[in-house]
């Protein structure tokens, strides 16, 4: 398998919008060709009869079923806020907008 070359790391740092030296690319040209050849020895690895998974155990979602219960009043959900506005919960303003 090809290894990645160092006009490709520069082409994609350009795309990136990155300016790297050419030590930066030198270093960055190594890694990625270093990441290119674990991931082609996983692939050697693979065979045809294992699917593909994201867990080497089979998982379940261990949450409860959603049932609809009381909840509090706004009145209740505000009475310990020290602002409400509108039946809301009523904060400082940080990002200057009205």
């Amino acid at each position: 398998m090809p290894g990645i070359t160092r006009d490709e790391v520069t082409h994609l740092a350009r795309l990136s919008r990155l300016e790297l030296s050419e030590r930066e690319v030198g270093h960055f040209t190594g890694q990625l060709n270093a990441i290119v050849e674990a991931v082609a020895r996983v692939a050697e690895v693979a065979d045809r009869d294992v699917p593909p998974t994201s867990h080497p155990l089979p998982l379940t979602n261990v949450v409860r079923a959603d049932e609809v219960r009381a909840s509090l009043r706004p009145e209740q959900a505000l009475s310990g806020a020290p602002a409400q506005e509108q039946q809301r919960f009523k904060v400082p303003q940080i990002l200057g907008e009205e």
